[in-house]
């Protein structure tokens, strides 16, 4: 069985290059909503089968939770680290700067 490999953005994309090898079977058993739900996103294109909608909607999830998992270190760093009126002073700085700055 082959894993996939995932690689950083590379320069031309800003996601992740994923190399796929051999795929496996996932047995899963599926309500006649979910069923229906995913009948409904092939018939509108979203995916040319079940399997191409349910391996999209785990890479959404998977892109979901690791912009979450970013989200949370950012506010985190924020709350240990809150900025000061030094900082607000200089942000205004380099704003007021690159608006004096601009052509006419």
């Amino acid at each position: 069985m082959t894993t996939p490999l995932s690689f950083p953005p590379t320069q031309t994309t800003q996601e992740p290059v994923l190399l796929l090898g051999m795929s496996s079977p996932v047995p899963t058993r599926f309500s006649d909503e979910e069923l229906a739900l995913i009948d409904d996103l092939v018939r509108s294109g979203v995916g040319d089968s079940r399997s191409a909608v349910i391996r999209q909607g785990v890479h959404r999830l998977a892109d979901s939770v690791r912009r979450a998992q970013i989200d949370d270190a950012i506010a985190r760093s924020y709350r240990e680290n809150p900025q000061s009126a030094e900082d607000d002073d200089l942000a205004m700085a380099s704003a007021l700067a690159l608006t004096e700055a601009e052509p006419r």
